[in-house]
This record gives C-alpha cells, sequence and structure tokens, in this order.
C-alpha cells in the first residue's frame, strides 16, 4: 500500500512475542479451527524451525502467515487476513514477503493446504505458481471438508 491521502501505511515485519495474543485473536475471527495463544508463543519463541511474519497497519495486526522450513522445503501453516482488510492486496503482500525471505534463505520448494472450498485463496495461492497436488480427505476436523494439497518448486 501506499502512503498518500487518505491511505493507510502498511508494515510487513517478522512476528515477535507482542504479537502472540493478537495473532490468536485474529485466528478466532478467520478459521474454525482457530491455533491458541500457546501455540502461537511455541511457534514464534520456540520453533527453531518456524517463521512467521505480520502485516500492521496504524499498529494494528491484519494479518499473518508463518511457515515451517524442513531441508530446503517450506510447509506453510497459516495465512490470516482481517476480514475488514480483505481484498486490499495484505495476503498477497504477506505471502510475497514470506516466500521471498524463505528462498533467501535456501529453501526451493513450498507446499501448503486450503480448504476445498475456498477458492478466493485457491487463486491467490495459484498467482503465485503454487499448484494442485493432491487431496487429504476429511482434513479439516470441523466438518470433514477436503484439503487441497499446493506444491510451488522452483526449478
Amino acid at each position: 500500500m501506499r502512503n498518500g491521502e487518505g491511505m493507510k501505511q502498511m508494515v510487513i515485519r517478522e512476528a515477535e512475542q507482542r504479537d502472540i495474543k493478537p495473532m490468536a485473536q485474529l485466528d478466532i475471527i478467520c478459521f474454525h479451527e482457530p491455533w491458541s495463544e500457546e501455540a502461537f508463543r511455541s511457534e514464534i519463541m520456540e520453533n527453531d524451525r518456524a517463521f512467521y511474519i505480520v502485516a500492521e497497519i496504524d499498529d494494528k495486526l491484519v494479518g499473518y502467515a508463518g511457515l515451517w522450513a524442513i531441508v530446503d522445503e517450506g510447509h506453510i501453516t497459516n495465512v490470516a487476513v482481517a476480514p475488514e482488510c480483505r481484498r486490499m492486496g495484505i495476503g498477497r503482500a504477506i505471502i510475497s514477503v514470506l516466500l521471498e525471505v524463505a528462498e533467501q534463505n535456501g529453501l526451493n520448494s513450498f507446499t501448503l493446504e486450503v480448504r476445498e472450498s475456498n477458492l478466493p485463496a485457491q487463486a491467490l495461492y495459484q498467482e503465485f505458481n503454487f499448484k494442485p497436488a493432491g487431496i487429504r480427505k476429511g482434513y479439516y476436523l470441523d466438518n470433514g471438508e477436503n484439503a487441497i494439497i499446493m506444491w510451488r518448486k522452483n526449478e
């Protein structure tokens, strides 16, 4: 986002301890099976393989994304954007930064799971050259929905 008349400044940065509670609160709003504050604390403070970034507008956390680095692959764990901030380019921006940082750190392929019904997310991931590669039947515990496994491989 540009900083101009009527435009708000978006900042994307690495997640820190102070982001744990707002990330957990955003998860409750965004997901049927939200992660707990303790799960985020473990990811951000203890998991050496995890990397999370957050997006802020006017010092308010409006999105985040994370991945686990496993050898040279990145498994994208979550991407969340506050409902009132969707369709503003935040998801695209945080995925772009997440992939860029991961690639600079030697990761060259990425995977994620996305709900079969979440067509907007699938379209966004396809913009970053993620391709459907399989289905995890009944992956989501809240309703038994299938997950589409998507991969992006840098050649």
